[in-house]
This record gives structure tokens, sequence and C-alpha cells, in this order.
């Protein structure tokens, strides 16, 4: 089971109604325990992106200038679930991922009209409208399966270290210390001091295994004390004739001794190892573990989703003429779907390019942007906003609204309604970005496709609202509430 707890599709959900907000929680089931990371194929530098792509840029200097930007919050109450009351209603866990909600508190897989009307909302002027996307994601399973490699070798070398610690081992002077303490090795000196330095270590490493072997330790220091003489000397005389002289005598510094479970030695007593073990004990307290990564807690993990959910730095959800000279009131209980789930099953046809980066909002992509050092990953979702004048929903939620041309003309017989703009800004660190550890949640057949990002919206606006919102924007004002 993925390490986090699992909401999987088609499980018995669990509702918990706490203060108007709704979580959905279900069982997960042993084939979607396993989640894959996007495709590191799916990323792409922003500045490799042509610039002047955004179609929106273009619109929003035509027609009535006027915005109207709602302040609903980013979803500060934890308001998830993997419903879709429009392309799903009544299915729990249809969507297969997790949405992220702001406005409408009631909002999950049953909702409808008079639900939506009776709930709270958490916009600030009182619209209980539904706002909702799937939440995005930083996956770093793959790094932590390596850092549980990693540590699982690092125990193994912990019981080596163990076994060689209870094991008899020789205790020599360090020679090159010796030199080092007096300056540096000259330069003419330093091919038969490095020589002679890796004859001693080797010398060593001989007498270890003399002693594992079973080998008296007092015939194995004789032994190894007359095998490094030599050695020394060869260093001293070189030193010498670089007008260099080494501290201690030959003797002194050939003549080792044995340490056991960490007593004995040269050190005479185990100090060196009481310090260490105190260290180990202060390491353990700290792991040594990276620190969480900015997220939300309480990662419901849906299907092939995993990670930490990522609450939007900035939410920005802002009505605009889309390039109409004039617009007219949206129903009330209009939906609206952006991009599309499934596109990998329906085609392109529906999906859209929403992603960017702060201060590149001229480059849309279908790819997973890496931003400049500054430069905050966005997704930019621009509403269909040609309605059909009669229906608030149609059988496949979208031939009853749909885009309008370059110039922000609609279809005959369809009239331009406010167009929502979306905007979503995160603050994804930049080595998570680079190494193409972040992702949005979707159907496993998606595979995180950032190409199936999407947006839904249900207009719950009071007539007072709606009638504001569209004054301000015919009018060129620019009004928040």
């Amino acid at each position: 089971m993925a390490r986090r707890t699992k909401v999987a599709t088609g499980a018995i959900a669990l509702s918990l109604a706490v203060g108007g907000i709704v979580v959905v929680n279900t069982t997960g089931t042993p084939d979607a325990a396993r989640a894959d990371g996007a495709d590191k194929s799916f990323f792409i530098d922003i500045k490799k992106v042509p610039r002047g792509n955004n179609v929106n840029l273009d619109l929003a200097k035509r027609g009535a200038r006027g915005t109207f930007t709602v302040d609903c919050g980013r979803n500060e109450n934890g308001h998830f679930n993997g419903d879709n009351f429009i392309a799903q209603p009544g299915v729990r866990n249809g969507a297969e991922h997790l949405h992220d909600y702001v406005g409408n508190l009631s909002t999950n897989a049953d909702s409808n009209n008079k639900s939506l009307l009776r709930a709270g909302t958490t916009c600030k002027n009182g619209d209980k409208s539904a706002y909702f996307w799937p939440v995005i994601r930083i996956n770093t399973e793959e790094e932590e399966e390596n850092e549980a490699a990693n540590e699982e070798k690092l125990a193994a070398d912990r019981v080596d270290a163990a076994k060689d610690e209870a094991g008899a081992q020789v205790d020599c002077p360090d020679v090159a210390s010796e030199l080092s303490e007096l300056s540096e090795v000259p330069d003419q000196a330093a091919p038969a001091v490095d020589e002679n330095l890796d004859k001693l270590d080797q010398e060593s490493d001989n007498a270890n295994n003399q002693l594992a072997q079973g080998k008296q330790a007092a015939q194995v220091l004789d032994e190894l004390k007359n095998k490094r003489k030599p050695s020394i000397k060869k260093i001293s005389d070189t030193m010498r004739q670089a007008g260099k002289q080494v501290a201690k005598n030959e003797d002194q510094l050939a003549a080792c001794a044995v340490k056991q479970n960490g007593e004995g030695g040269l050190d005479n007593g185990g100090d060196n190892s009481n310090v260490n073990a105190a260290g180990d004990a202060e390491k353990k307290k700290s792991d040594g573990k990276a620190a969480d990564l900015p997220g939300v807690d309480g990662n419901n993990e849906i299907g092939n989703n995993e990670g930490q959910i990522q609450r939007p730095r900035k939410v920005d959800l802002t009505f605009t003429s889309g390039g109409a000279r004039r617009v007219v009131a949206m129903p009330k209980f209009l939906r609206v779907l952006y991009g599309d789930a499934k596109q990998s099953t329906n085609g392109p046809a529906n999906a859209r390019p929403s992603w960017t980066c702060s201060g590149f909002e001229d480059r849309l992509t279908e790819l997973y942007p890496i931003c400049p050092q500054g430069s905050k990953v966005t997704r930019i979702h621009s509403f269909p906003n040609c309605w059909d004048g009669k229906n608030t929903d149609s059988a496949n939620h979208r031939t009853h609204i749909v885009f309008s041309d370059r110039n922000g003309n609609c279809p005959r017989g369809f009239k331009n309604v406010p167009q929502l703009r979306i905007t979503l800004v995160y603050d994804i660190p930049p080595n998570i970005q680079a190494a193409g550890q972040y992702a949005v949640d979707a159907f496993a057949q998606e595979k995180h496709n950032p190409r199936s990002d999407h947006d839904d919206f249900a207009n719950v606006m009071s007539q007072r609202l709606m009638n504001q919102l569209v004054k301000c924007v015919n009018s060129g004002q620019r009004c928040r509430q």
C-alpha cells in the first residue's frame, strides 16, 4: 500500500460533513496502490515556449474591458473530494482524482441546485458558485524509494561496522598527520612519501586480515612494526633531504597496538568511541531527512495519484468579456467545463494549453513548465463563453456553451456571457520542477498527462451579483469583491 491513505474509485464512500465541509474517503484497492510519476517528456523550459500564443491576451484587447474578480480564498478549509456532480452526478469518486474546491461548501457527487443554494460559501461577496479543479501534487516517491534503498545499504554498513569494531584491529600512528603538522610535503618529496604512505596502509590491512584469521596479536604487532620501519625511514630520509624533519622518531611511528570493541589501542580507554556514540545518538534524534515539502496535510490519494497536495499560493477568479463588445448575464445553475480530463480517450478537441509561469503569461503550453528563478508555476483556465440561450447543461456538458472565435464572436444563435478565467499560482520548488516531480491529478489512463488539465464551474450567483458582474464588464470597470 502507498505510504499515504488511498482513496479509490468504486469503493464505498464515507461522507463527513463538518461545518458544511464535505470530505469523501474510501478504502483503497490493491491495483491502485502503486502510482508512477509523470513522464519526464511532459516537462518543458518555459523559455522554449513561443511567445504570443495566449489567445486570451488578444481577446482582452478587444470588446468591453471591464473585469469582475471574486475572492473565494485558496481552499484554506481543505475541501477535497474525488467527485464531479457535473460530469458524473451521484457517482462517488467518479473523477478518480482529487478536486480542489473554493466557493460552495457543500459540493460533492450528490450536489444539486437546491443543495447548492442551501450551502454556505468561501466567497467574501456571498457567491455560492462552485469552482473546482484537480489538485497538483509533488511526488518524490521515486526519490524516496532511492532513499529507502540507501537507508537499507546504510543499515547493512552499520552491521558490518559493528562486526568490525567487535573484531580485533591494529591501531597505528597516523604518519600523514605527523607530516602535515610540520608543513606541506615539498613537491620533490611527494612521490616517495605518497608511495610509502600507501605501503603503510597496505601493511595495516594485511595485519587486520591476519588478526581475523586468528593469528596471535603480539606476533602480528611485532611483524607489523618491522614492516613499517623501512617505509617510515624512507619517508623521514626523503623529508630531511628536502629540508624538513619528521617530529617523532621511527620507532615511535612504527609501533602499533590492537583495538577491540572500542577498547584499547593507542587512544587508551576508547574515549573517542564514547564521543562517537553520543554523536550517533544525536544523529538518530534528527535523522537527517529533509523537512516535509510545502503542501496540505491529509493527502487523500485517489487511484493512480500520489504525493503531497499543493495549495495554490494564489487563486484568481476573474470574469471578463472574452473579447465581446457586450455580454449578457449567465443563467443561474449554468454548468461549464474547461479542458478534458479524458483527452487521451476523447481526442484533443477539448484539451487546451493551460500551463505557464508567472511573468511569462504570453506563453501557454500543454506541458508542465519549468520556470526560471523567481517565477512560479501557473495554470490559466479560460472557460467557454458562448451560451445557447436556453440550456444550463447538455448531454455532453459542452454543446450548450462553447468558445467564441479569436475575435470574440459567438456562433449564430449563441450569446456572449462573461468568460470565467481561473488563474492558479503555485510555489513548486525549482529542484522539484527540474526533476519532473510535480503533476496534476488525473484519470489512470492519462498517466498524469498535463493536457488532461481541466476545470469546472457551476453558477450559483444571486441575480444581484450577476447583474453587478455584467455591469462591471460592460462598463469597463475593474471590480473586486
